[in-house]
């Protein structure tokens, strides 16, 4: 149940994977990959304006809401830009590489235009010598978008639940799956044997206080599945509390 619950909540992670992949490059190379950005006025997070980058045959959204001040700081200023109509440009430095853009905005939030991606070798390297190595400059493209840091996998292997590749990094920081949510996670009442089983937990929304109810329940050494089951099923602590009342006994 895990695996099917997890996959079909890893839409970002889709989205942000290519459909085949690409010719490694040189990772200190800048490079021009047909990557092209829409702005549109009414999409994302609470009707907020959406920011899509698309490259090749995959597609990425984020939210210019608001909150990005705080939430991603580098992305603060295209929001900026991009709320103004006439020719725009506008950089993002991240970790993993810096995107600079430029384009069109016809009215505020409502425009396109053309991004060339220069990925950081020196990330690359840092990622490589965690058994992470970006397979091209597309990897690193998709780790900016969803702000997959070393910080990100140092807090994951810190918590027992090393990321096995690239692709386990960039599903962790597309649903915030970090060293503090699975610290949160631990108690008697779950096992968790690898990130898969931290991201099948977060995909269904299973947080410390849910896990802290089953154990209050009486619940003891449950497999992700099971914990991820429950939670699918709408099963609480307190609903499991209740029931052993019931019963006259708890659950050993």
């Amino acid at each position: 149940m895990k695996t099917m619950i997890a996959a079909s909540s890893l839409v970002l992670l889709s989205a942000l994977a290519c459909a085949a992949p690409v010719q490694p490059a040189a990772a200190d190379a800048g490079t021009k990959q047909d990557i092209r950005w829409t702005v549109m006025p009414d999409g994302g997070e609470k009707g907020q304006p959406k920011l899509q980058l698309r490259h090749k045959k995959s597609n990425s959204d984020m939210s210019l809401d608001t909150g990005l001040a705080n939430r991603r700081p580098e992305f603060a200023a295209v929001r900026t830009r991009l709320g103004t109509a006439g020719p725009v440009q506008f950089t993002v430095k991240h970790e993993a590489g810096t995107l600079d853009c430029s384009g069109e905005v016809t009215r505020p939030f409502e425009g396109k235009g053309e991004c060339s991606f220069a990925p950081d070798a020196g990330f690359a390297r840092a990622l490589g010598d965690r058994g992470l190595a970006p397979r091209s400059p597309t990897d690193q493209l998709a780790m900016l978008m969803v702000d997959a840091t070393i910080a990100l996998a140092d807090g994951l292997i810190a918590e027992g639940v090393p990321p096995e590749d690239v692709d386990d990094l960039i599903a962790a920081a597309a649903l915030a799956v970090t060293g503090d949510y699975v610290r949160s996670l631990k108690s008697e009442a779950i096992l968790l044997a690898d990130i898969d089983d931290a991201i099948a937990c977060k995909a269904l929304d299973v947080d410390g206080a849910y896990v802290r109810g089953l154990a209050a329940a009486g619940y003891r050494k449950l497999s992700a599945d099971d914990v991820v089951g429950m939670k699918a099923l709408g099963v609480t602590g307190e609903y499991a509390q209740a029931m052993n009342r019931a019963a006259g006994g708890v659950v050993n």
